[in-house]
């Protein structure tokens, strides 16, 4: 039955039809007035991104300082994964998900930082619009991939340090390659989710992008209507925070209390000074991620989330190498082995 009431949705101020179905949800999408120029996503050339500084004097500065953390972050990975594969005493599962990760940090760094440095060369700002969808896509890929990865590490030191004579047999060959697989293929369905909801909306708010890179929030905040973004990002933030956040705590809770029944201080202080510092990178990934991800629903500041960006974009893949295996014997001494044969 048709009806000719209609209720005033009050975000928006719009006149939303009593009887609109979930089927015809996308088409009222689409008269989102909160444009105030209509703008068709095949009329959209590109976007603007954010500068990170407006003053001239800070450009090179800025391109040095994140053309030495791009170098640091990819020469540091690298040799984690020529350590790994090159040594056999390293193929175990610990080392198996390390080199993952590493593989995940450079693809994750790689879909900002080059954008950055050739803007910053080019004092331009624009990106184009399938350029933008796909930055958001690897972007997603990647973020997703550490982020997952970083849980299943959890997992492996709680099922090493909690059940350490079962180990081998819990973590067999077959379950570390399904725990890759199924990270990979949440990646890509998070990434191609937010691809399929961007290319549902035909119209923008504008163009001006407030992130230094395609942000998925950013481009969720150009897309209309506001309420649809919002509950969108709180769900996929809901869903992420539940799922990977309490199976890192549960895991890193185990192990504390493993790890204070151990008589030895000695190994005490060893176990908490490993397992201490692959929190605080796990706790900055998450919460600065979580921060820039759903900062910009209650936050009206864009050098805040630009701030955040920064420190879980390009400060945690750097600092990764340092605080999972630069720091470990086994990988020091592997890599000097290497570096005396290349000598």
């Amino acid at each position: 039955m048709k009806l000719n009431q209609s209720v005033v949705w009050q975000n928006n101020g719009l006149d939303l039809p009593s009887g609109l179905s979930i089927l015809n949800l996308f088409s009222f999408f689409e008269r989102c007035p909160n444009n105030t120029e209509t703008q068709h996503r095949t009329h959209i050339s590109e976007f603007q991104l954010i500068s990170l500084s407006e003053d001239p004097d800070k450009q090179p500065l800025l391109f040095g300082l994140f053309l030495s953390m791009y170098l640091v972050t990819v020469l540091g990975n690298l040799l984690i994964i020529l350590a790994v594969s090159s040594d056999p005493h390293l193929h175990t599962p610990m080392y198996f998900f390390l080199s993952n990760l590493s593989l995940a940090d450079i693809g994750f760094i790689s879909t900002t930082i080059p954008k950055v440095l050739v803007n910053i060369q080019t004092h331009s700002r624009a990106i184009s619009y399938v350029g933008c969808l796909t930055q958001m896509s690897l972007f997603l890929i990647f973020g997703s991939m550490d982020a997952l990865l970083l849980t299943v590490m959890a997992y492996d030191r709680y099922v090493a340090i909690c059940h350490p004579l079962h180990y081998l047999v819990i973590m067999n060959p077959q379950l570390c390659g399904l725990l890759v697989l199924v990270s990979f293929f949440v990646s890509l369905f998070d990434s191609q989710l937010h691809n399929l909801i961007i290319l549902q909306f035909t119209n923008f708010k504008g163009v001006e992008i407030s992130n230094f890179f395609c942000d998925p929030s950013q481009l969720l905040n150009l897309a209309c209507p506001d309420t649809f973004n919002n509950i969108l990002k709180y769900f996929l933030g809901a869903i992420y925070g539940i799922f990977l956040i309490s199976g890192i705590l549960f895991s890193y809770y185990k192990i504390i209390s493993s790890i204070l029944r151990v008589p030895s201080s000695g190994g005490r202080y060893k176990a908490f000074s490993t397992c201490g510092s692959q929190l605080a990178v796990v706790c900055l990934f998450h919460g600065t991620g979580f921060g820039a991800y759903l900062g910009s629903v209650v936050s009206h500041s864009p050098r805040k989330v630009v701030v955040a960006s920064v420190m879980y974009t390009e400060v945690t893949p750097m600092l990764n190498p340092f605080i999972y295996s630069l720091r470990n014997r086994d990988i020091k001494s592997t890599l000097r082995r290497l570096h005396s044969r290349t000598v």
